[in-house]
């Protein structure tokens, strides 16, 4: 769930993305894991899925490297687009459950980025490093990313 102020407009990195609407200072929570509102699938859940729903989760959730369940936000946050050096994300050992920061303060109008390579096992597909029909989780050939 965000934790921030926020709106989602076109962005320059990717289709739409996620912008603040305030100014957030460095070190400000920016979104953590709220049972009932986000949704935790867990790999069979997800499979299970009907084929619609499968693709609509897969394209707006990310894939936990922890345990490979598949986490759908049930706001925005689902529009912050990956990008290097990312200006929010987990503090490291940040205790379960995870809360994303802002990395450094962030201007009003500014896109919220993150480092998808830090949490999302299924960035490869997201970054279009594997096929359109790979399944979840899988890894791009040596040195393509």
């Amino acid at each position: 769930m965000m934790l921030i102020p926020n709106r989602v407009q076109p962005s320059a990195i990717h289709g739409l993305g996620l912008f603040t609407v305030a100014f957030v200072p460095a070190g400000t929570p920016v979104w953590r894991y709220l049972p009932g509102f986000d949704h935790d699938f867990s790999p069979a859940d997800f499979a299970a899925l009907p084929p619609l729903a499968r693709a609509h989760v897969r394209w707006f959730c990310f894939v936990s490297r922890y345990n490979g369940h598949v986490i759908l936000s049930g706001d925005h946050a689902c529009f912050i687009n990956h990008s290097p050096p990312p200006s929010t994300g987990a503090p490291p050992d940040a205790p379960s459950p995870v809360t994303t920061v802002a990395l450094r303060d962030l201007a009003v109008g500014e896109e919220i980025t993150c480092d998808y390579f830090a949490y999302d096992a299924d960035t490869p597909w997201k970054l279009g490093l594997v096929a359109p029909d790979a399944p979840l989780g899988a890894k791009p050939l040596a040195g393509q990313v």
